[in-house]
């Protein structure tokens, strides 16, 4: 696996974070990372701290952003961070390549049926039709090695491409991927909201396959921590966890709110979010925060197949008692 490199590189990188947080304030303090977009339960925690009155009482909060699953599980697997949204590849990555030990005590987003689905796009006069044409091409994907990639692989080799090598795979963020696309950086790249959005209102792309074609109701990102950090502290991450709960149910009960929050961490104009957010063409939240544990599964039976992971147990992740939601 091409992550074993990066892992040593990482965690030497990340060390240098963890070294300057004593046991005593990591007890009373979660180290928590998170990214954009689709995390609205921890944006209401964000932005809204006054409305949970579990924060500067029973734990501090200590936010770090980063700019995809894949770097916080890497400060996971450091000892850096002590929960972060992660993808199910990312997280099972470092098990396998980190000998991470997590838990999955949340879920943020998955696709729906008839909802929004990732997807890779081209511009309007592109010569690419097909799956099959990306052959020889430039693609660009958020994060390689991220929570998309086992999907599109399939999706790929289904069609006849091989993902290694008859593509350039190279990483472009979701908040660029418009300008690499019309700016002909890539040929294809992949498109998430409120990007997609915006991108749609100008024009002069198009679609060319989601990631629901390779499988229904992926769970995109969730929440997971530390195995240790939740053994040492379990009060302090179940009142995290109940925070959790309760900013989903407040994102999805105040939708007026949420536009507005989501607003500020995004930088996204609220006409843009307005037409998608929360609505039937967004992604799905459970009320609760649930995680998915038998998608989740499917996920990991999914890179095991295509060849990016061993075959891995969900159980492994689940906490008996510490998992949303709770009240």
């Amino acid at each position: 696996m091409r992550t074993v490199s990066r892992w040593i590189l990482a965690l030497g990188a990340v060390a240098a974070v963890s070294a300057g947080t004593s046991p005593a304030r990591a007890q009373q303090t979660i180290r928590v990372g998170w990214t954009i977009p689709a995390e609205e339960s921890k944006y209401w925690m964000m932005r809204r701290p006054t409305e949970f009155p579990n924060i500067g009482k029973a734990y501090n909060i200590e936010w770090t952003q980063f700019q995809g699953t894949a770097p916080m599980t890497q400060a996971l697997a450091a000892g850096a961070l002590d929960c972060a949204t992660q993808a199910p590849l990312s997280l099972a990555n470092g098990v396998v390549g980190g000998n991470l030990k997590a838990y999955i005590v949340a879920q943020h987003v998955f696709e729906k049926p008839g909802g929004f689905s990732v997807y890779w796009a081209v511009k309007d006069d592109s010569p690419i039709k097909t799956i099959a044409d990306l052959k020889g091409k430039t693609v660009g994907i958020s994060v390689i090695g991220g929570g998309t990639q086992g999907p599109f692989n399939l999706l790929l080799k289904q069609n006849g491409v091989d993902p290694a090598k008859d593509i350039k795979l190279v990483e472009v963020g979701f908040a660029v991927s418009e300008d690499a696309l019309r700016q002909g950086r890539v040929d294809a790249v992949n498109m998430n909201q409120p990007f997609a959005a915006r991108a749609e209102a100008k024009g002069g792309t198009r679609k060319l396959f989601s990631l629901s074609q390779a499988m229904p109701n992926i769970v995109h990102i969730l929440e997971a921590c530390r195995a240790d950090f939740v053994d040492k502290n379990p009060e302090v991450v179940k009142a995290y966890v109940r925070d959790i709960t309760s900013g989903m149910k407040k994102a999805l009960a105040n939708r007026e709110e949420t536009l507005k929050v989501v607003n500020e961490v995004l930088k996204a104009p609220i006409p843009v979010l307005e037409t998608y957010l929360l609505k039937d063409n967004d992604f799905g939240r459970d009320p609760g925060a649930a995680p998915n544990f038998p998608a989740i599964q499917k996920m990991l039976d999914i890179y095991a197949e295509t060849g990016m992971l061993p075959k891995l147990d969900v159980t492994q992740f689940k906490h008996p008692t510490i998992v949303a939601p709770l009240q």
